[in-house]
């Protein structure tokens, strides 16, 4: 994990890997939550008996819930102090190349693709890349934008 001191000292690091989450493995209960808060009951996430039926073997994550992991897993991977508040400004270049099988863990690397100041603060773009090991390929890959204010 990469903590920086200052905003300053963040965007000097553009082009730079920030760390690699640890372990977090994404279960059937999780992913039925995530079900009944978007109202996503897609059989291919919350039905295992059907499931079993397809090339997959077993139900898969929805693509978004892996998506939305981004905050616990950024956190493992860095931080920065002096911040008053960040914000999700947006995400750019969100892929799902890998479908998750439900009950694999994962874990994001980050990549600070950008930093540059805006009004009152910084905005950067961390690329990361969710992979487990059933996969050689990353089950999720996007540009997470996030917008830091500084104390004071």
């Amino acid at each position: 994990m990469t903590t920086f001191a200052s905003l300053t000292d963040l965007t000097a690091a553009v082009g730079t890997e920030l760390g690699t989450s640890e372990w977090h493995t994404v279960d059937q209960d999780r992913v039925n939550l995530f079900a009944e808060a978007t109202g996503d009951h897609q059989w291919i996430h919350v039905d295992p008996e059907r499931a079993r039926q397809t090339p997959f073997g077993g139900t898969i994550v929805h693509g978004y819930l892996t998506l939305s992991l981004l905050p616990v897993l950024a956190k493992e991977c860095y931080g920065v102090e002096g911040i008053a508040m960040a914000l999700n400004y947006g995400s750019d270049k969100v892929r799902f190349p890998a479908p998750l099988p439900v009950g694999t863990a994962v874990r994001a690397t980050a990549v600070l693709v950008s930093a540059e100041e805006v009004p009152g603060g910084v905005q950067a773009a961390v690329r990361f890349t969710i992979t487990s090991e059933a996969s050689a390929k990353p089950h999720c890959v996007a540009e997470a934008i996030t917008r830091f204010y500084p104390v004071g």
